[in-house]
């Protein structure tokens, strides 16, 4: 069965909950990194970081980040060795981001898209594989230099 981490800060915390369910309504595996709103509010780069981390280590095969744009979720997970996370805000985006670049976390603004769109957008990038092809020797190409650090 598929696992998700799922993460967001606290501008995110609704639609995080609505995607949350939607996820365990189509009988997949999630857990929730996302920040206490019962405590201080955490800061977004903390929960991107545990959630590409947590793939990176296996523990899951996929992510979702939400914060207000989705940027800096994108950013942030980005930072990790190996990881790919795309920031969608139309499907077509969200095809290609598993398609062509074999993302394993998609980033969502919960500020610039609304419920419907953004679990339009789940579906559509959990629906989609890595096609491989010509798409192959570019996401190899990023390793690359993601090795090389010191561009």
């Amino acid at each position: 069965m598929l696992s998700i981490a799922i993460g967001c800060d606290d501008a995110a915390i609704d639609m995080k909950n609505q995607i949350l369910t939607f996820l365990q309504n189509r009988d997949i595996t999630v857990v929730d990194y996302s920040c206490d709103q019962q405590r201080e509010p955490t800061l977004y780069p903390d929960i991107a970081i545990q959630v590409a981390q947590a793939i990176k280590d296996g523990k899951h095969e996929r992510g979702i980040l939400i914060c207000g744009t989705g940027i800096g979720m994108s950013i942030t997970a980005n930072k990790v060795l190996g990881i790919r996370a795309a920031q969608c805000h139309d499907p077509f985006s969200a095809q290609r981001a598993r398609k062509s670049n074999n993302a394993q976390i998609i980033c969502l603004g919960a500020r610039v898209i609304g419920i419907e769109l953004a679990k339009t957008l789940v579906d559509t990038w959990l629906d989609c594989d890595f096609d491989g092809g010509g798409s192959t020797e570019k996401v190899e190409r990023i390793s690359y230099y993601e090795q090389r650090q010191n561009i």
